[in-house]
């Protein structure tokens, strides 16, 4: 496989696209299938994703599980699954040199990386457990990281070597592991310490679930009342990361000025939006459709709501129509009230002759992904409404892997840079950061690691798995525009942390990453049939 797919350069590419002449200015950034088909589920096992095990080591993984691991229980015969996972992602050392690794604070991607080279490396040895934790960091690139970071090297370490004993169910020695990691591990330490402390709850919570022994639950720390920590809304821990973290912003303003290359000069626009959330990306389109040269006759936005959330739904299309008063912008606003998000049918959409339509899925089709017969109702029938663009951002992982040590091995670098990014990003006494960290961010990470079958909601896959699955319903991905671009990079500009943002292309997709580890996906797409 090639190593620059295990991990990708962090080079911006070149994006050879045309221009369009829809844009809006850098100051608003700141206002701001036949029907018989069967399709088969989103898993990305299936998928030579990059961070899957490639077909070609699964001797490798076979003849390995023939030595039983040195910290597993010596009658077990369970395959080394964590350690041919990480092989798939060992660092190549020998390409940095120690000078390198010293010049440099190493990111918490990278301390995993070097845990899961150490992992590797030792769990090939036959030795008693003791005599492998203690042994000597023999690679130069070892003995060369500062006391802190031999600190969290190791602890990231003890973490995989519990992980690989709840994926071969020795729970008792993996709840020794995970109360060892629990010694250094801190909710308020270092990015590399709160990763680790979450995923030891994780990690506990599933052992108690298939031990049947219940796990204490752990004291309320946040006033924080009627949250969905699967889905953030309009909440001010929302509009903190909205204004301090990058992602969110690069995802809408991209997506905002797809939706205007498409639409061009169409009269009236019709956007159908099935996650809303707080409804504040569509003041900027608001804004530049109201300063177009040939005047718009009306703006229609219809959103989802289910009962749960219909009042903050209905509160984002006051504050929209509001705005659209001051903009003296025609607009109207329609909800949508399901009782599933899926259970919709072309006529609720109530569009007219001459609409021209536009699709906006913001990272909610990866919950649908555990119900494939509601998703697929869903992209039917939005076909049939014939819209002109379809905007799809998701989270750009595989969290849907039927085994557990690959999804913990995606969790582990996936949440590992995310915790780097909110560390750069927000002060370590903002409770902001708190709150996402402790409830939304550990929810998912629990959801990924201790959940299976239906309770199993994160289900995140790679843009080449979602290919795979709208090409059943002839549809094609549309080039992203230079104005896309241009809008991604002015974002990144706001942040003082925009320079350790990636940004990447993936086919006609764009990819967003921390540090050049892949987060988030933006992609667009039409029916051709």
């Amino acid at each position: 496989m090639d190593p620059n797919l295990l991990f990708p350069q962090t080079k911006s590419p070149d994006f050879n696209t045309s221009d369009d002449h829809h844009h809006f200015p850098p100051s608003e950034i700141e206002t701001t299938a036949a029907a018989d088909e069967q399709i088969p589920p989103l898993e990305d096992d299936v998928n030579h994703s990059p961070f899957s095990i490639p077909q070609s080591t699964k001797s490798i993984s076979n003849s390995m599980s023939k030595s039983p691991s040195p910290y597993s229980d010596p009658t077990s015969s369970a395959p080394l699954d964590l350690q041919s996972s990480y092989r798939s992602k060992r660092m190549n050392l020998e390409e940095r040199s120690t000078d390198e690794i010293v010049a440099e604070n190493l990111s918490t991607v990278e301390i995993i990386k070097l845990a899961a080279e150490k992992f590797i490396d030792f769990s090939t040895q036959r030795s008693d457990g003791y005599t492998i934790c203690t042994h000597p960091y023999g690679s130069s690139a070892f003995t060369s990281l500062s006391i802190d970071e031999r600190r969290e090297v190791e602890l990231v370490f003890q973490l995989l070597i519990a992980a690989e004993n709840v994926g071969g169910k020795q729970f008792e020695i993996a709840s020794k592991w995970v109360t060892r990691c629990g010694w250094v591990a801190s909710d308020s330490g270092s990015p590399v310490e709160r990763l680790v402390y979450y995923l030891c709850e994780a990690l506990q919570i599933r052992i108690g679930k298939e031990t049947g022994i219940p796990v204490p639950l752990k004291l309320e720390k946040f006033d924080v009342k009627n949250e969905n920590p699967m889905a953030m809304g309009t909440n001010l821990t929302f509009l903190a990361c909205h204004q301090t973290l990058p992602f969110n912003q690069i995802l809408q303003f991209c997506g905002i000025q797809a939706v205007l290359d498409q639409v061009g000069t169409s009269s009236k626009v019709h956007l159908i939006d099935i996650h809303i959330r707080s409804g504040v990306q569509w003041t900027a389109m608001m804004q530049a459709l109201a300063e177009r040269r040939s005047k718009i006759r009306l703006l229609k936005i219809t959103a989802f709501a289910t009962s749960s959330d219909v009042l903050k739904v209905g509160e984002t299309g006051k504050r929209l129509q509001s705005f659209a008063k001051t903009l003296r912008l025609p607009f109207f606003f329609k909800t949508l009230v399901l009782s599933d998000i899926t259970e919709v049918k072309e006529e609720q959409f109530g569009v007219q002759d001459g609409e021209a339509v536009a699709v906006y899925c913001h990272i909610i089709l990866r919950t649908m992904v555990s119900r494939p017969q509601s998703l697929e109702n869903l992209m039917r029938t939005i076909r049939s409404i014939k819209p002109m663009i379809v905007v799809v951002a998701e989270v750009e992982a595989n969290h849907n892997s039927t085994s557990f040590v690959n999804r913990f091995t995606e969790t582990l670098f996936f949440y590992g840079a995310f915790f780097d990014c909110l560390d750069e990003c927000m002060s370590r006494d903002d409770a902001h950061r708190a709150i996402v960290e402790g409830i939304h961010v550990a929810d998912g990470m629990q959801n990924i690691v201790a959940a299976e079958g239906d309770d199993r909601i994160s289900r995140s896959v790679y843009i080449n798995t979602w290919r795979l699955f709208f090409a059943r319903f002839g549809m094609v991905e549309i080039e992203l525009s230079y104005s896309c671009v241009y809008q991604a990079r002015l974002v990144l500009q706001q942040f003082s942390c925009g320079s350790c943002c990636t940004l990447e292309k993936n086919g006609n997709c764009l990819v967003i990453g921390w540090k050049g580890t892949p987060l988030h996906s933006l992609s667009t797409w039409k029916f051709v049939h």
